[in-house]
Formats: structure tokens, sequence, C-alpha cells
């Protein structure tokens, strides 16, 4: 009864590179407090928001791992595990799945983790996350047995319910207590109580500056060894610091001078000074890298006029935007591609739009053709982020080109993944455009793909309404074989081409660099701090 599930399973990640990695990085040498060994970890971007279901920002999703358990989790070779379940079964009809808890788990107020928790969890996520709306779609009901045995009943078979809970990326389905999960889902949570391997200490936490983190010594890990989320979650230090230090100048001393363990995200014009340190170690092992994207508001004007987003389509070059970014060929390129080049669902169809010849002349004309009366257009971007920035500064200089009255709006980035919730005009604090990266794994199929999602509110920030790429998406769920599902893929790259719900810049590769002191970092396309052990 399991065999339609295994099959679609497989046909979901196949031919996707089993060595996909992003190197996290290791964490070293810090003095040992008196409370046990700590890590000082340089991320991202500054902490602003808790809650990993309100945002997808990838600094509150591994804000959200180090506190929050899944029910299930995705492995290195791209299998779907089993985390905080212990056993389920499949009904013969593939309509009822039942999920029975492992024993210990708690969360951090020491209260058990029980089955209304989990589902009060899944319904919240499932109202945010692409993936987890579509499961919501096919939901018929979820159900409590008991404390620790729970079900899910369908409307019609839906081969893909383990991979929408195990899901590696932002909105991962985190469990949460019952009270917590009961917020609604377009406020944001603000008690961090997780079950997780670490514990937020929140009167610690000091945005723009540090987050504390303490191990968990009530967590029970699984047996199996780590791989990616899957497998025992170890805490092997007692306290880590999330150090926030938007200069890379001053980031790259820290590191240089022992001051802290790991810089997660290195800018490229840092790694030679850093790589002449023999205590540090510069990664970049990720075969398959991020992907830059150009994001449009769709609500407001001008780019709720598909016109002005075909005119910047039309003179984008992704050659500027993977040197901006990556520095050299070595670490970025051109990907015109609407799901990750390098992975099944990857095609060339329409891509002609984005790597013909790039017309100035031919887009200021459209420009003027569509009406565009010098309306200000707000470009938000974020200083202490170089991915965005260096992207939002190519941009930048490419709108005013073409004729558009474009602001610059800097910020840092947990005020700008803030600022990008919002509806209103840009006179009243609202965006026009903005850019940010998705790690590979998170936009490889149109059940993973965020951005390309056209349903209206229920679209990722930008809001782009699709009836026709709604269509094509239902359709590649319904898809019977791999091959079904690519011709389905390309038709919707075809459209994505002509409403342009946004634009893909760039594939690229981020390098992290961290001392040499530590072993058991996990390589993975999320940032994991789990298993990590100082010498």
């Amino acid at each position: 009864m399991m065999k339609a599930t295994t099959i679609r399973r497989r046909r979901l990640w196949q031919g996707v590179a089993l060595g996909l990695a992003l190197t996290l990085g290791a964490l070293a040498s810090a003095p040992a407090l008196a409370q046990g060994k700590v890590l000082k970890f340089v991320p991202e971007a500054d902490l602003r928001s808790l809650d990993p279901i309100w945002t997808t920002a990838y600094i509150t999703r591994n804000h959200g791992y180090m506190v929050y358990d899944v029910l299930f989790a995705t492995d290195a070779n791209f299998k779907i595990q089993p985390q905080m379940v212990d056993k389920w079964e499949v009904s013969r009809d593939n309509l009822t799945y039942t999920f029975t808890l492992r024993d210990g788990l708690k969360f951090h107020d020491t209260t058990p983790v029980r089955s209304a928790d989990c589902i009060a969890s899944i319904e919240r996520w499932a109202k945010r996350d692409v993936f987890g709306q579509k499961l919501a779609e096919m939901t018929d009901s979820w159900t409590a047995v008991n404390d620790k045995t729970f079900r899910l009943k369908l409307k019609k078979p839906f081969p893909y319910v383990l991979e929408a809970l195990g899901k590696p990326s932002s909105n991962v389905p985190f469990i949460m207590p019952e009270r917590v999960a009961k917020i609604d889902a377009f406020k944001q949570v603000e008690d961090p109580t997780g079950s997780g391997p670490f514990k937020m200490v929140k009167a610690e936490w000091v945005p723009g500056n540090k987050v504390v983190y303490v191990k968990n010594t009530d967590y029970v890990p699984r047996k199996e060894a780590p791989s990616w989320g899957a497998g025992g979650k170890v805490a092997k230090v007692d306290r880590v610091e999330w150090i926030y230090i938007p200069d890379a100048a001053t980031a790259a001393a820290a590191l240089n001078n022992g001051e802290v363990d790991w810089w997660q995200q290195v800018p490229v014009d840092l790694i030679p000074v850093l790589e002449k340190n023999r205590s540090i170690k510069v990664e970049s092992v990720d075969p398959l890298g991020s992907i830059g994207l150009l994001r449009f508001n769709h609500l407001q004007p001008p780019f709720n006029n598909v016109k002005l987003r075909q005119a910047v389509l039309a003179v984008l070059d992704q050659n500027d935007y993977a040197i901006a970014i990556a520095g050299s060929p070595k670490n970025g390129k051109p990907c015109p591609s609407y799901f990750t080049c390098g992975t099944p669902m990857a095609s060339t169809a329409a891509s002609t739009a984005l790597t013909g010849k790039r017309d100035l002349d031919k887009a200021k004309a459209m420009v003027k053709e569509a009406g565009y009366k010098g309306e200000k257009v707000i470009l938000m971007t974020a200083t202490d982020q170089p991915i965005v920035h260096s992207q939002a500064l190519v941009t930048q200089e490419l709108l005013r080109k073409i004729g558009f009255n474009v602001e610059l709006a800097a910020s840092d980035w947990g005020t700008l993944i803030t600022r990008r919730s919002s509806k209103e005009p840009v006179e009243k604090g609202g965006w026009s455009v903005f850019h940010t990266w998705f790690v590979g794994p998170d936009i490889t199929t149109p059940a993973l793909n965020s951005p390309l999602r056209g349903a209206g509110d229920k679209s990722w920030f930008g809001w782009p309404s699709d009836a026709k790429l709604e269509e094509l998406r239902d359709a590649w769920f319904n898809a019977p074989t791999l091959a079904d599902q690519k011709k389905v893929a390309e038709e919707m790259q075809k459209r994505a081409f002509e409403s342009v719900p946004y634009i893909p810049t760039a594939q690229f590769i981020i390098p992290t660099a961290y001392r040499s002191n530590l072993s058991g970092v996990i390589n993975s396309p999320v940032t994991f701090i789990w298993n990590v052990e100082k010498k």
C-alpha cells in the first residue's frame, strides 16, 4: 500500500544531485565558560522574526531548526525519514494516514508533545506554505486518536503527504505547542517554545546584536546518524551565541582573531583574506548552489502592469548579476529557468525572453507604451546582505536606464523581510520590488517553488494572481509520470515568461568559513548546529 507513494516520492527528487550540500560551516575555538562550551556564530542576518511560518526568511528558518522539531525530515539522499514520528500507517485506499509519536518528546516548558500540538501546528503551517496549501486542499480532516496518535483523512489520494511534512526548507512544518500554533498564521509568533535540541534564551536576545541558545537537556535524539535534517540531533555544545556583525570587514577580523567560530556567508572579495589563515577553512561544496531573483509587487503600481514587468525582463542580463553576486564564473553563472538548473524540472522553454539580445531602446519604448508616468519605484535592499545588495545595485541602474523613477530603500535584512509583508502603496510604507535568493532545493519543482504561485493572497510576498499558473500547477501534481511532469513544468515556465511573477537572476555558490577545531558538521543546504563538537 506504500508503493504508489514511494514511486511518486522518487519521482519528486529523481535526478537531483545526491551530493547536494551547502556547507554550513563549522564552529571553532571559543573559551570554555563556566556553563560549558560555547559556539559563537555570525549568522547571515539579524534575527527579527521568531516565526518560521510567518516568514520564509532563512535566518528565521535556521532559528526554527534550533528550537523546534519536525514530524518527518529529508535526508542527504532526498529520502523522507521519520523524526518525531515513531511509526505510521497508510490505509489500503491511500486516504488515511495514522501517525504515532515516539516516546520522550517534551516541549521546553516540560509539557509533553501531544497529537493536538501536531495538528494545530500543521494546520497553521498549511495556511502559509506553498506545499502545505496543496496538502490542505487535499485534506478532509485531522483528528487526534489519543495524545500520541493522530490521523489525517484525505479527500482523495495525495502521494506527496510525507514530502510535504518532511520538506527541508522554508516554510518548514515545525511543531509548536497548541497554544502557540493557534495564533493566526498571518500574525507573528513571539513565543519560541519548541521541543528541539536547543532552547532560546529570550531574556538575552538583543535584536541587532545577539541571540542566545542553550542545550535542551531533556531532548531525546533519534538513534540514527544525522543526515541533513534527519537522524539524531545531538547537541554537543552547551551554548550557542549568534553574533550579528553587519560589517563584513569586522566579521572577517573577528573570525581571523578567533573571537568568533563560524561566519555563515562570506563575501567573495574576502575569501583570499581568510584563506591565508591556516586555522580557518573556507568551503564551497554545494553543486546546485542558490538562485537569485527579482520579485515584483503585483498589487501596487507600477508593476501590477504586466507590460512593465516584461520591460524589465527584456533588458535584464543574468551575467551581470552572476558577477555582482559571486565575483567570478567559478561561483556564479546564468540559469534561465524557473526551476533550479541541474534538476529534472529545469528547462530552456521560452528562455530566450531572458537570454536573447538585451535591447534598452525596446525596453524604454515598452515602458512608455505601458503608460508609466514617472511614479516612484521603491527598490528595497539590505546593506548587510551582500547577495541582496549586490543585485539591488545592478537593478537600480537598470531601472533608471529604461525610464523608471527608482528610489533605493536601504535597510538591514531584518527590516526588509518585515517591510515586504506590507501591501500598502509606496507612499504608506509599501514597496515595488526587491531581491532575495532561494537555496536550490527550494525551487526544484512546482510543489516547492513558492514565488511561482499565482494564487493572489495565498501567494508568496508580491502576491501575483495567475489562474493559468495555478491550473498548470494542479496538472503537475496529477501528472502520472516524470515525463508528463516535465512537460507541465515546461508549460509553467512558458507562462511565467509571459506573466513574469519574478525574474531569476543567477545561480551561485555561497561560501562559508569556520575555524578548524570542530568536528561533526553536517553538510546540508540548511544551517544545522547539532552534532557539532569543539576540541
